[in-house]
């Protein structure tokens, strides 16, 4: 039986690199549509949950593991790829300590896959990254096992699509794009994500694949940047930016309303971008807009700790001498993922200008470990009024929803929202 007829009877067996906020829901899905399913992963925590039936991310439930338990195991053994039809990666691109990227996961996760490599295997990388990288790192690397691409094995990008929390949109209700490196290629790859998602976009080119996922980061990425710039302007003008924004999106036409922040967070919207920004620069070109909407949010925990000082300031208070508590950790509302968390570099700012004490509360996030972020680990204080009224000043960097507001703002102290969480006006309370 050859891989095209598994698939499609549901008789291969589907292996996914990296148990994260985007393969857990993929192996699921897999799952859930009966085919049998390994998962990688090198955290074992995970592993063992996973192989327990229990859930490790907030907004996935344990009964839709339980229900399909017994399709699904997880292992930390690297050398059972050689046992997957299918391999699926979900590996980390981050950005390097000079800001540019960091291909080391998907290299190495390569390395790993072909020395058990196999004929008639899929290889899909998922892991957002620059035009190029499937083509230049992922397949050279592949055929150091003396295999050749679209005759021996095969290789498509699809750009992972999840959006953490999104309670509208579901992994198989994402279009999903397929780009091969083969004609071959690219119709096994449509054919395997038919099998689990509503509708598939075949692409060209892998490039096309990668280029596309990039695109909808910076499209997001710039049109953030643009709120954050104007709320900072409308907040010298005295104007209210969500109300603003609030009037112009009733134009039922060529307007999408973004919303202001205390910054961007997250794996992709603060990385993403700058994977094309250094790609570009092997083709001589400076890609400006992407560079200044770095710039701007990069600045937004900066503009809001200048909103608190001065809020502080008019209380005869100093910043150095404040107690200050971060309210939401996580990098955006309702998740528990606080990667690249606007919350945490508000945090580090304080503690760089040496304030009496930081802390944060955050019911999703009860500890953050050691992480590039931060160089020891953290824990949520507990969330009551005396606990509040200690400190001089609450920071809103993340609107949860089940985060009881009106107790906040009852315990009296300074309150500096950056998620426009009180509508109306209130004493203790300042928009950032």
């Amino acid at each position: 039986m050859n891989l095209k007829e598994k698939i499609l009877e549901k008789k291969a067996v589907i292996g996914v690199i990296g148990l994260g906020y985007v393969g857990l829901p993929l192996a699921l899905r897999f799952a859930d549509k009966k085919f049998k399913v390994i998962g990688f992963d090198k955290d074992r925590q995970k592993v063992e949950l996973l192989n327990k039936g229990k859930s490790y991310i907030s907004y996935i439930p344990e009964r839709e593991i339980k229900k399909i338990q017994h399709y699904i195991t997880a292992t930390a053994n690297i050398e059972k790829l050689s046992m997957p039809d299918v391999i699926i990666i979900c590996v980390p691109t981050p950005l390097d300590s000079h800001r540019e990227p960091d291909t080391s996961y998907i290299r190495n996760t390569a390395i790993e896959i072909t020395k058990c490599l196999r004929k008639n295997q899929l290889i899909s990388l998922e892991s957002t990254t620059y035009p190029g990288t499937t083509r230049e790192i992922l397949v050279p690397e592949l055929e150091k096992s003396g295999l050749k691409v679209g005759k021996d094995f095969f290789v498509v990008f699809s750009p992972e699509r999840e959006d953490p929390g999104n309670k509208f949109y579901k992994t198989e209700t994402i279009p999903k794009i397929v780009g091969g490196i083969t004609p071959e290629c690219l119709e096994l790859g449509t054919i395997l994500y038919q099998q689990i998602i509503d509708k598939i976009v075949p692409v060209s080119s892998v490039e096309i694949a990668e280029a596309a996922k990039l695109l909808e980061n910076i499209y997001r990425s710039v049109n953030i940047a643009l709120v954050n710039e104007l709320k900072m302007l409308f907040d010298r003008m005295k104007l209210n930016i969500w109300e603003i924004i609030e009037a112009a999106k009733t134009k039922p036409f060529g307007f999408h309303a973004f919303y202001p922040g205390p910054g961007l967070g997250g794996h992709c919207i603060p990385i993403d971008p700058f994977y094309l920004t250094w790609k570009a620069r092997e083709y001589d070109f400076h890609t400006r807009f992407i560079e200044l909407a770095g710039e701007i949010n990069s600045y937004m925990p900066y503009f809001v700790i200048e909103k608190l000082t001065t809020a502080l300031n008019r209380s005869g208070k100093t910043l150095h001498g404040s107690k200050i508590l971060i309210i939401g950790i996580a990098y955006k509302k309702d998740v528990d993922d606080a990667r690249e968390s606007p919350g945490i570099k508000i945090m580090k700012i304080l503690e760089e200008k040496n304030v009496k004490k930081v802390d944060y509360y955050d019911p999703y996030i009860p500890k953050i470990v050691s992480s590039r972020q931060i160089s020891h680990p953290i824990y949520s204080v507990e969330f009551n009024r005396k606990t509040i009224s200690s400190y001089d000043a609450c920071i809103i960097a993340a609107d949860h929803s089940c985060i009881d507001y009106k107790l906040l703002l009852s315990a009296g102290c300074l309150i500096i929202d950056t998620r426009n969480v009180y509508k109306k006006k209130y004493r203790n309370v300042v928009k950032a």
